[in-house]
């Protein structure tokens, strides 16, 4: 069996033949040596597999918010064990973390997801509960709990008090679980119990806008001189002048562009509507500068690619993590507000409102299901927004009296 450094040789040189930066090459050589490594020693394992990755990575990734550090080490495991088990590596962008639930506590967990399932909850829906159970196997793992029986109502309330995300969303999902666990005889106590009465107030969010200003000068700071600058320009102009979402951005194919007729079509990723677009001049401008002048050759019919070997198809969170550095980049004070894509969908909803155009419009605009979730982008501006209501006729006093009056019986 080869060893570890022989391993990680190996797969340095396929790096140079896949004609990899020397400065990435340095960093996973470093991420491997001198982080990977030494976790093998102390933990005195020999030799190197991907349950030795896996399990280096859940000392490292411990929440649901990855760093850009963090996000370069599950990069390198992932390219170490890819090349380990094909000899060659396919994707320049990370698998996503596994999130594994073993033993008798992640064998229930994994029993309630697929009672999930029986009830037609969406995979989106169920990957969503998978998220903070596996939080909670990991904190039971910590708290030495290897069986069902032993978990207590101060392990529900110490990790529900130590979760610092999305909390309300947790706190329903770990109550849905235990729930289903005492119902199927699992747990011989409703510990849901103990979260009925828990408290956690949470201020009402409201939306990260940027000012019209603020958001040209986010544009403009963009470089276009080379082929990263020219891509990530084209794709901020279609979160800043169309609101389209990272998701819906990374996935855009040559199919969706209707060149002759101007239009954007796509299924959005999110709530699956189809909606239609206008390819706007200085949109459609950015896209053939990038096509023409940065995009490296390639079959994938998705438009925006890594601009880095082996040049493969952009992902939904490589596109949010773009925004966020391009717009800290800007010098924009964002103090206080998001600043991701999403942000710019909330920007441009209020230059829509400050345009007095109508709810349905909005909504239209945005691809939103209902006005009831563009009113939530629109909170910022109730000012605006008691402007451009659509006009509603007067109602004659003869409808009120009609048939003796019965509107009113």
């Amino acid at each position: 069996m080869e060893t570890f450094e022989e391993l990680i040789k190996q797969c340095i040189q396929h790096f140079e033949r896949q004609r990899f930066s020397t400065a990435r090459i340095n960093m996973y050589r470093f991420l491997w040596l001198k982080k990977l490594m030494p976790y093998m020693l102390k933990e005195s394992i020999p030799y190197y597999d991907t349950s030795v990755g896996e399990k280096f990575l859940r000392t490292i990734v411990t929440g649901d918010i990855i760093s850009r550090y963090q996000d370069d080490i599950i990069r390198s495991i992932n390219f170490l064990n890819e090349f380990q088990e094909t000899g060659t590596i396919s994707n320049h962008h990370y698998k996503p973390l596994k999130r594994e639930l073993s033993g008798p506590v992640g064998l229930a967990m994994k029993q309630f997801l697929l009672h999930l399932a029986s009830l037609r909850r969406s995979k989106k829906t169920i990957s969503e509960y998978r998220l903070p159970l596996y939080r909670l196997f990991i904190y039971l793992e910590s708290q030495h709990i290897r069986r069902i029986e032993d978990i207590t109502e101060s392990h529900i309330i110490t990790f529900i008090s130590t979760s610092t995300n999305n909390k309300i969303f947790i706190i329903s999902s770990i109550r849905a679980l235990l729930q289903y666990l005492f119902k199927e005889n699992i747990l011989a106590t409703d510990l849901s119990l103990c979260l009925q009465e828990f408290k956690y107030s949470r201020g009402v969010k409201l939306p990260s806008v940027y000012s019209k200003k603020e958001v040209l000068q986010i544009e403009t700071s963009i470089q276009r001189s080379d082929a990263t600058g020219k891509r990530n320009y084209a794709m901020m102009l279609l979160a800043t002048r169309l609101g389209l979402r990272a998701s819906d951005i990374a996935y855009l194919s040559f199919s969706n562009i209707d060149w002759e007729q101007s239009i954007i079509t796509l299924c959005q990723y999110k709530t699956g509507k189809e909606i239609k677009l206008p390819l706007l001049l200085e949109v459609g401008e950015a896209l053939i500068d990038y096509l023409k002048y940065g995009r490296k050759n390639s079959e994938s019919d998705k438009v925006f690619l890594f601009t880095i070997a082996p040049f493969s198809p952009m992902t939904k969170s490589s596109v949010s993590n773009m925004f966020c550095r391009i717009i800290e980049a800007s010098k924009v004070d964002v103090r206080g507000r998001r600043h991701g894509a999403h942000a710019m969908r909330h920007s441009l909803a209020c230059r829509f409102l400050e345009n007095k155009e109508s709810m349905p419009v909005i909504s239209e605009a945005l691809g939103h299901q209902s006005t009831e979730t563009t009113m939530s982008y629109l909170r910022i501006d109730l000012g605006s927004l008691s402007q451009c209501a659509l006009h509603v006729p007067p109602v004659s006093s003869s409808f009120y009296e009609q048939k003796g009056g019965v509107f009113y019986a």
